[in-house]
């Protein structure tokens, strides 16, 4: 399994996420995540730099594979425009960059203005806007008029050798469907098996399955719980919440009903190689072929000195 590290934009500078790289690098991780915002979940996160400045910036830093997890290529910018992005980073980082997509949150998506459609309606803007994407990487000129997206005399110059994968992210059968039927791979936060199969057996086969988590470092693991319940109290929200609220100070009212318990329980919390094993084992016997921990808090350097020493020898 590959273990990588996933860069929060949510909750750290743009120069704190180009030394956490560089620190993932020197750790022995073998991949990079980073989160695509306009806004942080909630205050107490605080960061939201616009993630094609910083994947650009990393490309100077780092030489490992960098994916977005995920980007919504549906509202807040249009697909023409990312498509651009895209292969831009990808000749930037001599092709080790993935796309990864999703339908996204009103959190980010709603800023201009626009109508948040329902999930079936986000699903098929999905699709249509990875293949105006795709279309545009063959670099012609492309005219397309579709149902939601028009493109008139757009050709993209600046070409990787081969075009960006695009990973689709999935939690729910639709999502996960559509994932199998047009993703390069598929993109997930659970360590769900049955989503799992259900992307192979739909159409995913063999391509990469990708899943993150996240861990709040400290000396102790009530200290961790306690940090990770202060900066990601949103992590507990359930249900379609998290795809409809529109701002930061709605997931915090929204956290006021969620107890220090449940985030605790979905963050590896402390400084136990042990219970980070344990949670890499978990999206292992899932089925997933990659795996991303994302560390919350000050403390990531001490998350990287344990993956160096105790957790990433013990899975080579």
């Amino acid at each position: 399994m590959k273990i990588g590290y996933f860069l929060s934009s949510e909750e750290y500078t743009p120069a704190q996420l180009l030394e956490q790289a560089r620190a993932a690098e020197r750790a022995g991780f073998q991949a990079l995540w980073i989160s695509d915002h306009y806004h942080p979940w909630t205050d107490a996160q605080g960061q939201s730099p616009f993630v094609w400045s910083v994947i650009g910036a990393l490309s100077q830093v780092s030489s490992l594979p960098v994916s977005t997890a995920v980007t919504c290529p549906t509202v807040r910018i249009h697909p023409a425009v990312l498509a651009q992005a895209a292969a831009t980073s990808a000749v930037m980082h001599s092709g080790r960059f993935v796309l990864g997509v999703g339908t996204g949150e009103a959190l980010n998506e709603h800023i201009l203005g626009d109508a948040w459609p329902q999930t079936d309606v986000r699903l098929e803007m999905l699709e249509e806007a990875v293949a105006v994407m795709r279309e545009l990487w063959r670099g012609d000129f492309v005219n397309h008029h579709g149902r939601h997206y028009t493109v008139e005399h757009a050709r993209v110059y600046t070409l990787p050798d081969t075009p960006p994968p695009v990973y689709v992210s999935g939690f729910g059968p639709k999502a996960v469907d559509l994932a199998a039927r047009i993703g390069d791979g598929y993109v997930s936060m659970m360590p769900d098996g049955d989503l799992v199969s259900r992307f192979r057996d739909n159409g995913g086969g063999d391509k990469p399955c990708q899943a993150g988590f996240k861990a709040a470092y400290a000396d102790t693991e009530d200290e961790g719980a306690r940090i990770a319940y202060e900066t990601w109290p949103n992590a507990g929200v359930p249900g379609e919440l998290s795809q409809v609220l529109p701002s930061p100070r709605h997931f915090e009212q929204a956290a006021q009903l969620v107890t220090p318990e449940q985030v605790r329980q979905g963050f590896v919390c402390g400084n136990s190689a042990d219970a980070h094993l344990e949670m890499i084992d978990r999206y292992a016997k899932a089925g997933f072929d990659e795996v991303y921990v994302a560390n919350t808090g000050p403390h990531w350097q001490g998350l990287f000195d344990l993956y160096q020493r105790e957790v990433l020898p013990h899975l080579s």
